[in-house]
C-alpha cells in the first residue's frame, strides 16, 4: 500500500516537470514563484520570527537529556 503513495507521488511530480517544460522560459519563471493562496501576489521572502519568550537554555539542556 506504501508503494501506491510513492507511485502517486512519483507521477505527480512528473507531471508537474511536463507542465512546466512546455512552458516558456518566462511563464515557467513565474509559475515556480511563491504565490499567495488567496490573491495571486508574488509572496515574497518568508521573514523568520524569534520567539521572546523560548527559552534557549532550557531547550538545551532538555535536548542534551537534562531535565526541566
Amino acid at each position: 500500500m506504501d508503494r501506491d503513495y510513492l507511485w502517486c507521488l512519483l507521477n505527480m511530480m512528473l507531471d508537474e516537470e511536463e507542465a512546466l517544460e512546455a512552458l516558456c522560459p518566462a511563464c515557467r519563471a513565474e509559475a515556480q514563484e511563491g504565490r499567495c493562496p488567496a490573491c495571486g501576489n508574488p509572496a515574497g521572502e518568508r521573514e523568520r520570527e524569534d520567539n521572546p519568550s523560548f527559552d534557549w537554555e532550557r531547550y538545551q539542556r532538555m535536548k542534551e537529556g537534562g531535565g526541566a
